[in-house]
């Protein structure tokens, strides 16, 4: 596909390749990706609903540790498990991925515990985990649409140190950077798309629209659908079924492979949040029931699963992979209500590489005030 032909495909509808029950859609138009989606295997798509229930599944449990006080705030990623999981077979290992704050299944997928991050969200911790261990997976961002610059400079990085451009997608490297619709609207996601038009970074933005920036309706954010957007910059930009796994990695993983060679991309993944923005609203306050419940009919994991079976995959292997994920969230929670917390003075420990006299007065006067208290702080 070329940037000509990307700004040419004025589609009315995004790329699909499952109905919502489950169908293999096959057209003229979508022959492409399922080319692409055909380098998944029977037992690569079960591995995919198998990384969607865990995520699920984890998700709702850290939803009940945060009601009980155990977390400061959640992040649900229900209903996007679809667009994620995609996302995340199609990138590869050299790729470097990095998230905003809603990212859970591509966390997991990429190594990270999922302790690290629920850590995260009930203050233990003042970052998150290392990428070199966690398969290039970045820590979370919680400043909206920071990233979207971090990004772009190191995928810039790349292609100044010669990472990318020789042909080989087995070799060359890319950076994928993950927000929601709301983000872009923001002033740094368009810097991001900027520079990498402009230096034709390896690099995808790869942006949920679930439609609903907490309160605000997608519509009114961006009157242009924001794949549009996105080709007005110069990107190459697809519009996907965020719902339907095999058309989300399909669509990725070109878009990635076109960026190792120096063609920076968009993806625009259709999907829904079916929660709260956080555990802090109440979705019911500002959008129709009725509206959650049509986007409940196209559950993607509901959908694959329908496909699975089609493919000859028994229920028994669907229900092995429901009671493994059960067990996993289990024992998150266990985790969870045995780790201990972290000392409130970690966050003076790591501001400068050597000890600083104001840093260590201020480390002073919080043991003071703590103290006052009496007990442990």
């Amino acid at each position: 596909m070329t940037r000509a032909d990307a700004r040419a495909d004025e589609a009315t509808e995004p790329i699909r390749l499952l109905d919502p029950d489950g169908s293999l859609v096959e057209s003229d138009a979508n022959a492409e990706w399922r080319e692409l989606a055909a380098q998944l295997s029977t037992d690569d798509r079960l591995a995919m609903h198998g990384e969607m229930l865990r995520t699920r599944r984890f998700d709702i449990e850290a939803g009940h540790l945060q009601r009980q006080g155990k977390l400061g705030l959640w992040v649900p990623s229900i209903g996007q498990e679809g667009a994620q999981v995609g996302a995340a077979w199609a990138s590869r290992e050299q790729d470097t991925i990095f998230p905003s704050y809603r990212e859970h299944l591509i966390a997991l997928h990429r190594g990270v515990d999922m302790l690290q991050i629920i850590d995260i969200f009930r203050g233990a911790v003042h970052g998150g985990w290392d990428p070199l261990e966690t398969r290039g997976m970045r820590i979370y961002s919680l400043v909206i649409a920071t990233h979207a610059l971090h990004s772009t400079g190191y995928a810039m990085g790349i292609r100044l140190d010669r990472a990318c451009g020789t042909g080989d997608a087995s070799r060359d490297e890319a950076v994928m950077a993950f927000y929601g619709d709301g983000a872009a609207s923001q002033g740094d996601a368009s810097e991001g798309l900027v520079f990498a038009a402009s230096y034709d970074a390896p690099i995808v933005f790869f942006v949920q629209n679930n439609k609903w920036a907490i309160s605000v309706p997608s519509t009114r954010q961006s009157r242009t659908p924001l794949h549009e957007r996105a080709r007005g910059f110069g990107l190459d930009a697809a519009w996907v079924d965020g719902n339907d796994p095999l058309a989300s990695f399909a669509v990725t993983r070109r878009m990635l492979d076109a960026a190792r060679q120096g063609r920076p991309g968009y993806v625009e993944a259709d999907t829904y949040r079916m929660g709260a923005h956080t555990t802090s609203d109440d979705p019911k306050r500002y959008r129709p029931s009725e509206e959650e419940e049509a986007w409940r009919r196209r559950d993607p994991i509901a959908r694959l699963a329908a496909h699975l079976r089609e493919l000859g995959v028994d229920d028994a292997a669907l229900a092995a992979q429901d009671a493994e994920a059960t067990d996993l969230a289990a024992d998150m929670r266990r985790r969870t209500l045995a780790a201990g917390t972290a000392a409130s003075d970690d966050i003076f420990d790591h501001v400068y590489s050597e000890p600083h006299p104001l840093v260590l007065e201020q480390k002073r006067a919080l043991a003071e005030f703590e103290a006052g208290f009496g007990g442990e702080s």
